[in-house]
């Protein structure tokens, strides 16, 4: 609506538009409406819930794993009171210890309803370790378990046993849920660990294990190679990018729920710039959405793809900082489209030394979270940096440094 102003007899008229929620998520767990496709992974891991299989997801990071583990445990805790999901991330853990504290304590507010229970159930579960419990202000959020380590050293095995125990005992079934479960390699003693986890887990009934990460590569690693204690744990489910049909959809849908027209040709091209990667077409479509007043064009959608380049340029130069010359160098050769990377034409026009450095930098950059690497395919974690790299870092760069 209009307001009117009187300012030294002048009238200026401000036009107030009501602010309205942004209908595009990113960086937090995506629920309801916002959750998109992933009809096939859903039932898998229903399926495997049902049947009491242990299942492994892995995909590189903010392809959705947590959001689609959420999504499954609240459908399926709302449909059956008996399924106790027990969430945990290993992305601050780093060791032991503080593992088994973390995991008896969530266990504890998992299957319990206050806090006075949380403490009754401790001290009923636990027969060879004494805990001890921390009680806040607000118990609901303040609430831990603590162990003396010298005895958790020896009986750790009564708190990785805890899911089954209370499954049995209270007639329902425990989900264990871990997040970034690949930082299970900054223990001091990771393969130790494994064994333990492994040899306690392998013998349980009724509790189920849903473990996930995002770093391809290690997961892999712990869960398909024969020689370490997870290999066949249960079913590995490798999670696919969205299809952009999908989004398609989405996008046309959330800009009309706000009044908002984008065609469908406008929705395809956010998707496909963004390469399918849900975290960044939900940023971009975000961006797009925010710059539009009532319809979407093309011009729009260049528009605010150069906001976002600038908002980000910061982060993306100070992650150059962190590579070497010939890392960048490769990287250079991959958006040129070069394939054969060992080849003398290769190595000399872009600088990159020896046959054998090629395995050490495509290593390097995946560790670093730049490539991600699969099979014969290599593509770029992050689709924006991607483009940043094209159309603003190569063109203001002398090429090719030693």
């Amino acid at each position: 609506m209009y307001n009117t102003i009187l300012y030294n007899k002048i009238s200026f008229y401000i036009f107030e538009e009501k602010s309205m929620e942004v209908p595009f998520n990113f960086g937090k767990l995506v629920e309801g409406g916002q959750f998109i496709n992933r009809e096939s992974e859903i039932l898998n891991l229903k399926q495997n819930i049902d049947s009491h299989i242990n299942s492994i997801l892995i995909s590189p990071r903010r392809w959705g794993k947590s959001s689609l583990v959420s999504h499954v445990a609240t459908k399926m805790g709302k449909r059956n009171k008996q399924l106790k999901f027990c969430f945990i991330d290993l992305f601050a853990i780093r060791g032991e210890e503080e593992f088994y504290q973390v995991l008896a304590t969530e266990l504890l507010k998992t299957t319990s309803t206050k806090w006075e229970d949380w403490v009754a159930n401790g001290k009923k579960f636990f027969t060879r370790l004494i805990p001890r419990f921390q009680i806040g202000i607000d118990p609901i959020n303040d609430f831990n378990v603590s162990f003396d380590w010298k005895e958790l050293r020896k009986e750790g095995g009564e708190i990785l046993n805890l899911p089954e125990k209370i499954s049995k005992d209270k007639n329902i079934q425990v989900v264990v849920c871990i997040d970034e479960f690949q930082n299970i390699a900054h223990f001091d003693e990771p393969l130790v660990m494994q064994k333990k986890m492994r040899a306690a887990w392998q013998k349980h009934q009724i509790s189920t294990y849903c473990l996930f990460g995002s770093k391809r590569h290690m997961l892999v690693d712990i869960f398909e190679n024969k020689s370490m204690p997870f290999y066949k744990f249960g079913e590995t489910i490798f999670l696919n990018k969205i299809d952009g049909k999908y989004w398609e959809k989405f996008i046309v849908k959330q800009f009309v729920k706000t009044n908002k027209k984008i065609c469908k040709e406008h929705a395809m091209e956010i998707a496909k710039r963004m390469e399918n990667h849900p975290y960044f077409v939900q940023l971009y479509a975000s961006a797009v959405w925010k710059n539009t007043r009532t319809t979407c064009k093309m011009l729009t959608l260049n528009k605010a793809l150069d906001e976002l380049k600038l908002q980000y340029a910061i982060m993306f130069r100070r992650e150059l900082d962190n590579l070497t010359n010939k890392q960048i160098n490769f990287l250079i050769a991959l958006v040129e489209g070069v394939t054969q990377f060992t080849s003398k034409e290769t190595l000399n026009t872009y600088n990159l030394g020896s046959q054998g450095n090629i395995k050490r930098i495509k290593a390097a950059l995946e560790n670093k979270e730049v490539l991600d690497l699969w099979g014969n395919t290599m593509e770029f974690e992050d689709p924006l940096f991607r483009i940043w790299f094209i159309e603003d870092y190569l063109n203001n760069q002398s090429r090719f440094s030693s």
